[in-house]
């Protein structure tokens, strides 16, 4: 009962954050939202968790939602990936651009 307290905070918390986020990644704060409110519904009722994870071929539905979460870290991680490359690669076309713009006033 401690933990489903706890859990709740937490989640409760997330869903504050992803509610002052909305305005600026909209896409985001829905995700954020429906993940936070699904984790409350599993933290309360963890027996359906057992029973979506035995409809999907899980034994478990704590091994269900650690799969989940696993699939979704990865999916951050990508998406952190790709926007920190799109942005390595802006700052080298700043770099090139401010290069040639001290070398032609250099002449």
């Amino acid at each position: 009962m401690i933990a489903q307290f706890i859990l709740t905070v937490l989640l409760g918390g997330i869903l504050i954050y992803a509610w002052s986020e909305y305005r600026r990644a909209p896409a985001v704060a829905l995700l954020s939202v429906l993940a936070g409110l699904c984790g409350l519904y599993f933290v309360w009722a963890p027996s359906h968790a057992t029973l979506l994870a035995e409809h999907v071929g899980i034994g478990r539905g704590v091994d269900l939602i650690l799969y989940i979460w696993v699939i979704i870290s990865l999916i951050v991680l990508l998406n952190l990936h790709l926007k920190l490359r799109a942005q390595m690669e802006l700052i080298t076309v700043l770099a090139r651009s401010i290069a040639i713009a001290e070398a032609a006033r250099k002449r």
